[in-house]
């Protein structure tokens, strides 16, 4: 698993679980946020629409909303690399322009 040095991918608790489940950390150089920046990008929309606007009761809960958010992110969210056009939208632009 490939990792920034934040306080949450360096905690003793992820590296006992990681190492419990035969799971290798590779943490990314000391100022490099660029050897993780599609990651890090994920993870602030996950952050700022997801995890920062609910508070979730259970696990159940957190999963459904996660299920949903992610359907968005990846179908109907405009994304900025695809000219503020969503995956779905682009999908279906470049099989017209294939016809």
């Amino acid at each position: 698993m490939r990792v920034d040095n934040g306080p949450e991918f360096i905690s003793k608790n992820l590296q006992l679980w990681a190492q419990e489940n035969k799971i290798e950390i590779h943490y990314i150089q000391l100022g490099k946020p660029t050897q993780n920046s599609l990651i890090e990008r994920l993870n602030k929309s996950c952050r700022n629409e997801l995890l920062n606007m609910y508070v979730f009761k259970n696990l159940q809960e957190a999963e459904e909303k996660a299920n949903q958010w992610w359907i968005e992110y990846n179908y109907n969210r405009p994304h900025e690399a695809l000219g503020n056009i969503s995956p779905k939208k682009y999908k279906q632009k470049m099989k017209e322009s294939i016809i």
